[in-house]
């Protein structure tokens, strides 16, 4: 088990160097194989991966990431089985757990901090935790060196995005557009605006997510963003039975199209 790398400080120095940024997420516990499948999107190129620790009720998802959540759970997922198999993963890159709130709570804001970095996850997302009411987590958080990542959304007003970048850590996760993720055969002309936006008030790593389904639309995100987030079209392939060989394969050139851009 290694400790949380620092997630802020790994994502600027690769992007510093002229990279762009490559997040992909998997469900933990979506069958026996889950931890290869998460192996194999980092060693396609991901420069840090997104762990999904399924819930029963996950409001920001859409019907694959719902489908992969219920499935995991019928297997038997938990969040400390989903934990206890990161033990034996060296990725190589920052881990970062996403959950819902409800999970955050019943264990207890320091415990469950505690409990992430101690399996070496480096960051949060904890989507449907408001920023009004986040200040309790977000400062266990920090005690336990793991890092906050907050959302922004296109309709969210200066001031409250100004509040938002200042207080998100590891990087700002731009949502791409309004409803669940899933992926889209476009990506929305929201996403551009939105970007900027939040470059205009961060030096911080800004990554878009939510609908970013291809290479070609990975390329158009990383016009303006730093890089991109891609959930539903890795867990697709892996509900479809693809495996980590056919991961790796679809993050191998997703990797490929931003470093050519």
């Amino acid at each position: 088990m290694t400790q949380p790398a620092g997630l802020e400080a790994h994502l600027r120095a690769r992007r510093d160097a002229g990279r762009k940024l490559l997040v992909p997420y998997v469900t933990g516990g979506l069958g026996a194989g889950w931890c290869d499948a998460l192996q194999a999107v980092a060693a396609a190129g991901a420069d840090a991966v997104e762990v999904g620790i399924p819930f029963s009720d996950p409001v920001m998802d859409g019907p694959t990431i719902q489908e992969a959540s219920a499935r995991a759970l019928a297997l038997g997922a938990t969040p400390g089985g989903i934990l206890g198999d990161l033990d034996g993963v060296d990725a190589g890159v920052p881990l970062v757990a996403m959950t819902y709130y409800n999970l955050v709570f019943r264990y207890g804001h320091h415990r469950f901090a505690r409990t992430l970095a101690d399996h070496g996850i480096s960051g949060a997302i904890v989507p449907d935790l408001p920023l009004e009411e986040s200040g309790e987590w977000e400062a266990e958080a920090a005690a336990a060196g793991v890092a906050t990542v907050l959302l922004a959304a296109p309709v969210t007003p200066d001031d409250r995005l100004a509040e938002l970048c200042a207080r998100s850590h590891g990087f700002v996760y731009v949502v791409s557009r309004m409803g669940t993720t899933g992926e889209r055969d476009a990506m929305a002309a929201t996403a551009s605006v939105l970007t900027k936006r939040v470059k205009d008030l961060t030096d911080k790593p800004v990554l878009v997510g939510v609908g970013v389904s291809t290479p070609e639309q990975a390329v158009e995100a990383c016009e303006d963003a730093d890089g991109v987030i891609v959930g539903s079209a890795v867990v697709r392939r892996l509900l479809d039975g693809g495996g980590a060989e056919e991961v790796g394969r679809f993050v191998r050139s997703v990797r490929a199209a931003i470093d050519e851009g």
